[in-house]
């Protein structure tokens, strides 16, 4: 297979199992015969169209009677795989875009060739113009591809301008960061060594956080298998020293896969105590266990483990993160689909967040301090679940004030951030 026809595989398996782009994307290119080349253009493609999907659509619907909601799967895929790359691929030229397309469509589903053809030629010669910039809503909706009431609920939580930026940000490229393993190496040494290899790291206003330019793939290194580092955002390096986890500490990590903030807390914890490490997956409680071997860690002890269930048989924590299963919404840039959920989805999670905090409050210490966060940028998430703990659980009280990492101001992903202290 070629690269479009690869991309068109894993858009197709994205849109009908609801899969996540990212894991799909890298088994689908792994299992490729692609050069690194056309690798690139499948990817490109595929997170370009998830990027756009809602500008694509509006797009086409110009040229559709009938709307691409009604096409089936693998035509609605097509036509946005030619649009985005006619519209936004400057380098490949149009005809090249519809006469690949065509060429897939005659493969997967003949009968829509001509259809294919007929309105990606459309699109070529015509384009499309966006909405009336006064129609506000509308207009930011189908430029930047973001569902109506995620832009409502973003301009009365961030604010226009700060929406704006943000929407802005979930079209670019995301950053590469690492942290240095400092039970390993330090900053310096590892930048050496690593730009010895041509791949530039640049120092970042986090201690011992690089961001890397010049690689995509870190996991064939020799850094890597050696457990110098590992891949982690600004915002999870953030949220894991915001703990202030320290030597001979017993810490919960009550939602610890795929387990980075285990091993920054490690760290800051210079490999003393124990943490123990909960989740309810076993195979990514393997991942958790050997990452940590890999990166030379011996004190994290993983179980499988409900963290909405009471288990006093875990005995009491110093420290406890609760970093929660949420919408994901500070992560579109990295997993563009998440941002075309449906809203009911949204609306459920509140419940079972605030069930896990209020369980690992009570495996708390007197005095000790209790850390919730998500990836997410969602009030009802966020600030709405940490002021009901604080309401019904009068022992507790908020350690500083809530932090909320934003991309075009913190060069991290989006994330929230609470930290609470137990009375004694």
């Amino acid at each position: 297979m070629n690269s479009r026809t690869v991309a068109y595989e894993i858009l197709l398996k994205i849109e009908k199992d609801k899969a996540y782009s990212n894991l799909t994307l890298d088994k689908e290119l792994k299992d490729s015969n692609l050069n690194s080349l056309d690798k690139a253009l499948a990817s490109r493609i595929v997170y370009g169209v998830l990027e756009r999907k809602l500008t694509l659509d509006y797009a086409l619907n110009r040229y559709i009677k009938s709307g691409i909601k009604k096409l089936k799967a693998d035509v609605r895929t097509v036509l946005r795989m030619g649009a985005y790359q006619i519209l936004f691929m400057d380098k490949i030229p149009e005809s090249a875009a519809v006469n690949e397309s065509v060429k897939i469509i005659k493969k997967k589903a003949q009968y829509a060739s001509g259809l294919v053809n007929g309105v990606l030629r459309n699109i070529a010669r015509n384009g499309f113009e966006y909405p009336d910039e006064k129609d506000t809503i509308n207009y930011y909706s189908i430029k930047y591809s973001c569902p109506v009431f995620l832009l409502e609920m973003w301009f009365e939580y961030l604010g226009q301008e700060d929406t704006v930026k943000l929407l802005e940000h979930s079209l670019l490229a995301p950053p590469l960061y690492v942290r240095v393993n400092t039970l390993k190496t330090n900053a310096d040494d590892l930048t050496a060594k690593l730009e010895g290899k041509g791949i530039t790291a640049e120092k970042t206003y986090i201690d011992n956080c690089l961001r890397l330019h010049g690689i995509a793939d870190v996991s064939h290194l020799k850094e890597y298998k050696e457990g110098l580092f590992y891949v982690q955002d600004i915002s999870s390096q953030i949220c894991a020293e915001t703990l202030g986890a320290k030597a001979g500490d017993t810490v919960f990590d009550m939602c610890c896969a795929p387990g980075g903030k285990t091993f920054t807390i490690s760290q800051c914890m210079e490999n003393k105590g124990e943490i123990k490490a909960f989740d309810i997956y076993d195979s990514r409680l393997k991942l958790v266990s050997d990452s940590a071997k890999r990166l030379g860690i011996d004190i994290v002890n993983v179980r499988n483990q409900d963290a909405t269930e009471s288990d006093s048989s875990l005995g009491t924590a110093d420290k406890i993160l609760c970093d929660v299963p949420c919408s994901g919404l500070g992560i579109i840039r990295r997993k563009p689909e998440i941002k075309y959920k449906d809203k009911a989805e949204l609306d459920s999670l509140p419940e079972i967040q605030y069930k896990i905090l209020c369980n690992a409050s009570g495996y708390l210490k007197p005095s000790g301090v209790l850390v919730y966060s998500t990836c997410t940028l969602n009030p009802k998430e966020n600030e709405d679940v940490c002021e009901k703990f604080l309401k019904e659980n009068p022992t507790f009280e908020k350690d500083g004030e809530y932090r909320r990492l934003l991309p075009q101001n913190d060069l991290s992903d989006g994330f929230f951030i609470a930290k609470f202290r137990k009375g004694e």
